[in-house]
């Protein structure tokens, strides 16, 4: 076997698009976990179990089942109920939805992880439940879960290729779609094994800034 330069440089027009659809998918997944996460999160914490009790069994329901069956229902099945939507999006909620599940928990430790004196002074100082929890209890809690939080987006990362399954063409599915054009695919399949390795070390990098200023 030979390294075939040519090859390589041939591949990469499909390279930056399956990149750019990669890093779609990681950015508005990640916003779609962590934003959906605290909503779960905090719901979680209504004294009501006409609340907790649904989304304890639905967050439960979407951790327990693989990431690849959802899209394979949401993208297979929810046609023949008339609901449609395109291959990325799809994907990009489905990802999203996944890890919400996850980032859940992370959340739900950060919130107890707030000293109780913290709670006592917002009550003494009679904050509205509003204000307590925006400039009070959520900036404590998610600084102390933001390393979690970044693990998350890594194990995202890594998940982008199950969207070849609903015809997605991230760098996964530009590289099998090169190869089989060119019959070519050690080279393809070595430089998308590296570009994840190089984001993930990038987003390792950013996580420890970021956790480096918060704490500072």
């Amino acid at each position: 076997m030979k390294w075939d330069w040519s090859a390589v440089s041939d591949f990469m027009p499909y390279f930056w698009d399956g990149l750019l659809v990669t890093l779609q998918i990681l950015v508005l997944g990640s916003l779609i976990s962590f934003v959906l996460g605290l909503v779960w999160a905090l719901l979680m914490r209504v004294p009501t179990r006409w609340v907790t009790w649904p989304v304890g069994a639905v967050t439960e329901f979407v951790r327990n089942t693989p990431l690849l069956v959802q899209l394979f229902f949401l993208f297979y099945v929810l046609p023949e109920w008339g609901i449609t939507f395109s291959a990325l999006t799809t994907g990009v909620f489905a990802i999203g939805l996944h890890y919400s599940t996850y980032t859940m928990q992370v959340y739900r430790a950060g919130i107890e992880a707030v000293p109780v004196g913290q709670w006592e002074a917002a009550t003494a100082l009679n904050l509205p439940l509003r204000r307590t929890w925006t400039a009070v209890i959520l900036p404590q809690a998610v600084r102390r879960v933001v390393p979690a939080l970044g693990n998350y987006v890594i194990s995202m990362l890594k998940d982008t290729p199950l969207l070849m399954a609903i015809t997605v063409l991230e760098m996964l599915g530009e590289a099998r779609l090169f190869s089989q054009q060119n019959f070519q695919f050690t080279e393809p399949l070595t430089v998308i094994g590296f570009a994840f390795i190089v984001i993930s070390y990038l987003a390792s990098l950013a996580l420890r800034a970021l956790e480096r200023r918060l704490v500072h």
